[in-house]
């Protein structure tokens, strides 16, 4: 009787570690690799242009324009509109937007450099309010990129640029020809 009762212990502490499974057998199996997020951002700076510039694209004397609004504006490779969202520039005329929500629905015709475009809302400056068409900002400043990426250890994001964009004066003198 004390033999069965030892096989019996025996077997029993056999099979106990397979009802409670260690966890040191599984310290060697990798976790799950966590899944980086990268963002598309838009930056740029909006400008008040000088009235001496007036009709030119150049910024040659243009002052920024703080709080100044611009609008990101992505349409599918149907002519969709597939993403919108409006920034405001800082107190320097910089305006830095991510874009989230926005998805790449064509490999090629929906990437950002392709479906996106950077316009002109509303400046704060009541004397310079004017759109202008510096850099297509009437019409949708295209993206660029510049090989500007910000990294993180769970974050990545793109940086395209655009613009420079500028508003005009809403009165400019009359210049002299002689």
């Amino acid at each position: 009787m004390a033999r069965t009762q030892l096989i019996i212990f025996i077997s029993s502490l056999l099979i106990l570690p397979l009802a409670f499974p260690s966890t040191a057998a599984y310290k060697d199996v990798p976790e799950k690799p966590v899944e980086k997020k990268v963002d598309v951002v838009v930056e740029g700076v909006v400008y008040c242009q000088s009235c001496e510039r007036f009709g030119t694209w150049s910024l040659t004397g243009a002052k920024t324009i703080p709080s100044a609004k611009v609008s990101v504006i992505c349409k599918s490779h149907k002519g969709q509109v597939s993403f919108y969202k409006a920034f405001e520039a800082d107190k320097t005329g910089y305006f830095y937007g991510e874009l989230d929500g926005f998805t790449i629905s064509h490999a090629l015709l929906g990437h950002p450099l392709q479906s996106c475009k950077v316009k002109l809302v509303s400046s704060p400056d009541e004397n310079c309010s004017l759109l202008s068409n510096v850099n297509y900002g009437m019409y949708g400043a295209p993206l660029r990129f510049e090989n500007k990426r910000l990294m993180g250890s769970n974050y990545e994001a793109v940086v395209y640029s655009a613009g420079p964009l500028a508003f005009r004066p809403n009165h400019c003198p009359p210049t002299p020809h002689y």
